[in-house]
C-alpha cells in the first residue's frame, strides 16, 4: 500500500471511531472499566450527610469542628489489544472482511481509553507472537496502532491463541484490562485463558461472518481455508451438507461460550457488516452493572 493511501485510510479511521468514542463509548467506558481503587484527594469540612467513617480525626481535632477525608478513583488503568491478524482475518462476505472490523474495533476501544487518560498497548498475534508495542498515551501513538493494523504483514498464517495467551501473561506483570479480538477458531487454549483471566481483566470480542454460520444453495464451490491453503469442493445445493455446516457451527459456537464464561471472561460476538455500537454499549452496559 502506497504511503499516501495508508495515511487517508488512517486518517479516515481516525475521523469515524474518534466521533464515535467521544460521542457514545467514553461515558459508558469509564463506568464499565474501573480505576484501581479509591485516592486520597482532599479534607474538607463535614457536611450532613457524609458518611461518618470518612471522618477525619486528627483535622477535626485541631480545628474543634469536624472535617471529612475526601477520595478520588484512581482512574489511570493500561488497556491491551490482543489482536489476532492470521490468514482468516482475510474473509468477510458483508462490506468488508474481518481484519477491518477488527482495526475499527481496535481504534474505537484504544480512543476511549485515551479519553479516560488510559495507556494502550497492542500483541499482535497469528500462530506466533508477531508485534508487541508498549502501552502509551496520546493520539500519536493510537494512531501508529492503527496504521500497524493496516500495514502489518503476520509472518504466520494460523491461529495459536494458547501460545499467544502464555507469552502475554509472562510479558506482563502488571494487571490490566485486555481485550482479546480473535474469530477463536483455534486448537485448545482452555487452560491458557485461564490462566490469564485470573491476572488480567479479560474481555474477549467474538469476530464473525454470517456464511460461517450458515452457507447458501451456490451448488458445486471451491472452499479454501485462508490459514492453510487447503481447498475442498462442496455440494452446496445438498440440504444434509448445509444443515451438517450449520449444526457444526452451532456446536462451536456453544462450547466457546461455555468455555468463556468457566474462565469468567466477559464477551461479545460482532459479525462483518453489521454495526457493532449497540453490541459494544450493552457490554459496557452488562460491566457496569456487575458488583
Amino acid at each position: 500500500m502506497e504511503t499516501v493511501d495508508l495515511l487517508k485510510q488512517v486518517r479516515t479511521i481516525e475521523i469515524r471511531t474518534k466521533g464515535l468514542s467521544s460521542q457514545i463509548f467514553s461515558g459508558e467506558y469509564h463506568s464499565a472499566f474501573k480505576g484501581r481503587g479509591m485516592a486520597f484527594s482532599e479534607v474538607r469540612e463535614y457536611i450532613p450527610g457524609d458518611d461518618i467513617r470518612s471522618i477525619d480525626w486528627n483535622v477535626t481535632a485541631r480545628f474543634n469542628h469536624p472535617y471529612v477525608k475526601v477520595f478520588e478513583e484512581e482512574r489511570e488503568m493500561t488497556v491491551m489489544l490482543l489482536v489476532d491478524i492470521s490468514g482468516s482475518g482475510n474473509f468477510g462476505t458483508s462490506k468488508q472482511f474481518k481484519r477491518e472490523l477488527i482495526t475499527e474495533l481496535c481504534a474505537v476501544l484504544a480512543f476511549s481509553a485515551i479519553q479516560n487518560n488510559d495507556k494502550t498497548g497492542v500483541m499482535l498475534f497469528s500462530d506466533r507472537v508477531e508485534k508487541f508495542i508498549p502501552p502509551k498515551k496520546g493520539r500519536t501513538h493510537i494512531l501508529r496502532i492503527i496504521k500497524e493494523l493496516l500495514e502489518f504483514q503476520p509472518e504466520g498464517k494460523g491461529t495459536d491463541l494458547a501460545s499467544g495467551l502464555r507469552y502475554f501473561t509472562n510479558m506482563v506483570k502488571k494487571r490490566c484490562i485486555t481485550f482479546v479480538i480473535s474469530d477463536f477458531v483455534s486448537p485448545d487454549f482452555s487452560e491458557a485463558l485461564k490462566v490469564a483471566s485470573r491476572k488480567h481483566d479479560l474481555v474477549a470480542i467474538r469476530i464473525n461472518d454470517q456464511r460461517e454460520a450458515s452457507i447458501p444453495d451456490m451448488g458445486l464451490v471451491y472452499f479454501e481455508d485462508n490459514e492453510t491453503g487447503s481447498k475442498v469442493l462442496v455440494d452446496t445445493s445438498d440440504t444434509k451438507t448445509r444443515e451438517i455446516y450449520k449444526r457444526g457451527f452451532m456446536e462451536r459456537e456453544k462450547n466457546l461460550v461455555e468455555q468463556l464464561n468457566r474462565s469468567g471472561v466477559d464477551h461479545v460476538k460482532i459479525s462483518t457488516g453489521e454495526s457493532y455500537v449497540g453490541p459494544l454499549v450493552n457490554l459496557f452496559k452488562r460491566r457496569d452493572k456487575k458488583p
